[in-house]
């Protein structure tokens, strides 16, 4: 009787997939292990100028009357402003919408939006029923700026000094523990300037 040998090739591709996901399980592992929050991406704009742009107004968006402007680069030098990357279908951008409101209560703060991806009428309703925060509402109807701004997914938020600068970044909706460190960010921001 002759005994077959396996050939060290075929051993290391019959192992090979076993040891990719013991490979991958281990950096998952350590990921989910390091206490790092994982909402917090990194962005390139930290610590840059905000990108140029220069966004409509949404169409139709009134408030006490007057057409709310649109949003420009500019728009964010001279004061310290929060820009809300949101839409009327994203379910987070709904959850997080009251502590938006809560936020527009300090008026040394300039909260504007970038609608993403919406329909006019969808984001009046969405503005009209939950409030508004905003000072002013730029449109980003083919999300090119939303990409210029280095976004993963709404909502996002930045932080952007007066010297138009951003400085903090909060990828997903705002939570409890995002909007205690996010009021701290905001309060250095105002001592400073």
């Amino acid at each position: 009787m002759t005994e077959k040998r396996t050939s060290p090739m075929r051993m290391f591709l019959l192992a090979a997939p076993l040891l990719f996901f013991a490979a991958l399980a281990t950096v998952f592992y350590f990921q989910l292990v390091s206490g790092r929050d994982t909402s917090e991406l990194p962005s390139a704009l930290i610590d840059k100028p905000v990108p140029a742009f220069d966004l409509q107004p949404l169409a139709g968006f009134t408030d006490n009357g007057q057409q709310v402007p649109g949003l420009k680069s500019a728009d964010l030098n001279g004061k310290v402003s929060l820009v809300n990357i949101f839409a009327s279908w994203c379910v987070p951008c709904r959850a997080e919408h009251p502590v938006l409101m809560k936020l527009a209560e300090n008026e040394e703060l300039n909260i504007v939006g970038i609608n993403y991806k919406d329909r006019a009428e969808n984001a009046r309703r969405f503005l009209g029923v939950l409030g508004n925060p905003y000072s002013r509402v730029g449109v980003d109807p083919r999300g090119r700026t939303a990409i210029e701004w280095g976004f993963y997914g709404i909502p996002e938020t930045l932080l952007v000094g007066p010297d138009g600068i951003v400085r903090h970044k909060i990828v997903g909706p705002i939570d409890a523990e995002k909007f205690q460190t996010l009021k701290v960010k905001i309060q250095e921001l105002l001592a400073a300037s």
